[in-house]
Order: C-alpha cells, then sequence, then structure tokens
C-alpha cells in the first residue's frame, strides 16, 4: 500500500492543500493521504494559533474525500518532530510505502528541520510545486544536498518504490494560497471587529451623556419658562385688583 503524509498546522486548511494532495494522489498513484494535523510547528510562532479540534474540524470539513483521513495522531503518541513521527508509523506499519508531502516553501526551509537527512533516509518524499518559492525552493541548503537524490518528474510514480533519499518535484499547481496570510488576514479582521465594538460602545456612551444632558437642559427650561408664566399671571392678578380698588374708590367720591 502506498501512503501519502502531509503534515502541517493546517490553521486555516485550504484549497491548496487539498490541492496538493490531490496531484500527490495522482501522480504518484497512492492508495490514501494521511493529513497529520500537528499540535504546533517548533519552526513557527504558535501564538494565536486554533485549538487542534478546531483545525481537524476545519480539515475534515474540506477533504470531504473517502481516500484522505485527517488525524491529530501526533498529539495522541506525543511526538513533536517530523522524524519521530515517521520512525513511529514505520515501525508500525512495516508493509506500507509512505511518501512525505510538502509544498516548495517547506523545501526552502527542510534544512533547519530537526534531523532532516535522517528524514530523507527513513522515506521518499514529493515536493509540490507553489506558485513563488518554486522558483528558488530546488536551489535551497537541503535542494542542492539531496540534488543527486532527486528523479525526474516523468517517473514520479515510482518513487514510492525508491530506496531513500529519493525526491521528486512535481508541476502544475501553482496556488497563492497561504495560511501564514490567511491568519494574518484573520486576525486583522478580528483586531478591526473588536475596535469597532470598543467604538461604537465609546459612541454609545457619548451619546447617552449628550441626551442626558440635553434633558437636563430642557427639564431647566421649562422649570424656568413655566416660573416666568406664573409671576406675570401674579402680576397681572394683581393688576387687575389694583384697577378694581381704584375704580371703588371713585365711586364712593362720587
Amino acid at each position: 500500500m502506498r501512503i501519502g503524509l502531509f503534515g502541517g498546522t493546517f490553521d486555516p486548511p485550504h484549497e491548496a492543500h487539498l490541492g496538493a494532495t490531490l496531484l500527490a494522489m495522482k501522480r504518484l498513484k497512492l492508495d490514501r493521504v494521511w493529513w497529520l494535523v500537528t499540535p504546533g510547528n517548533p519552526l513557527k510562532n504558535t501564538r494565536g494559533l486554533a485549538p487542534l479540534a478546531a483545525r481537524l474540524k476545519a480539515a475534515r470539513a474540506l477533504t470531504h474525500h473517502p481516500r484522505i483521513d485527517v488525524t491529530g495522531i501526533e498529539a495522541v503518541i506525543k511526538t513533536r518532530y517530523t522524524y519521530d513521527t515517521i520512525q513511529w508509523l514505520k515501525a508500525r506499519c512495516p508493509r506500507v510505502h509512505f511518501i512525505w508531502i510538502m509544498g516548495a516553501d517547506n523545501l526552502r526551509s527542510f534544512h533547519r528541520w530537526q534531523r532532516w537527512r535522517e528524514i530523507a533516509k527513513l522515506v521518499p518524499f514529493v515536493v509540490v510545486d507553489r506558485l513563488g518559492p518554486s522558483l528558488y525552493a530546488g536551489a535551497s541548503a537541503a535542494g542542492q544536498a539531496l540534488r543527486d537524490a532527486r528523479i525526474a518528474e516523468h517517473n514520479a510514480v515510482a518513487l514510492p518504490s525508491h530506496k531513500p533519499p529519493a525526491w521528486t518535484f512535481l508541476h502544475g499547481l501553482k496556488s497563492a494560497l497561504s495560511s501564514t496570510a490567511l491568519r494574518a488576514l484573520r486576525h486583522a479582521k478580528g483586531t478591526k471587529t473588536n475596535t469597532g465594538t470598543r467604538t461604537s460602545k465609546g459612541r454609545q456612551g457619548a451619546a447617552k451623556k449628550t441626551t442626558k444632558k440635553s434633558t437636563r437642559k430642557a427639564a431647566k427650561k421649562t422649570a424656568t419658562r413655566k416660573a416666568s408664566a406664573k409671576r406675570a399671571s401674579k402680576r397681572k392678578s394683581a393688576g387687575k385688583k389694583s384697577g378694581k380698588r381704584k375704580a371703588a374708590g371713585k365711586g364712593r367720591r362720587k
């Protein structure tokens, strides 16, 4: 059996992940592909990383394919590095031909992975084309160190049967999608929403203060008008009484 291993944080999983999987599955004649959703990447800042359960759920919703299995096995077997995960799987599945799947951007940084040369000796690996990184991935430290182990792309179907180290490059995907960019967008939207909420609350508070102030002013004006009207009414009443007294005095004199 031929099984592709596609590891990553998948935060979030996107169509380029699925595209790379299907391309490798087709060109290498893989029976299955396992998505190894890792608890965290040792080479990346995991602050703000979505919970593993949420990433597993999103990955399963995206793939929805009978030959793609999404698993969080690294959290179960307590492995942190790819070398340890592959070694664990090979020890328990000795008859399976495992192939590691990675994007061209990962080949660029492969030399920074823990025991990367030993990973290359454990299983063959396939590098899937990506827009941008593909231009210089082959010239990376790992690409140069393993250049003699690279097989021609037209022989990719034979890769799972090759004794490692062996690898090939698959062209044709050219996707610009990036989990890093999508996370940045998610963060930006979250910040904007939070800021908007705070601003809205501030405006509402200011509006309430203005309303209270206006209400107090209106009440004061109303009270003043009522007092003025009351005083005017008293003066008018007093004037009438004074006029009556004067008229009564004149009548008595006559």
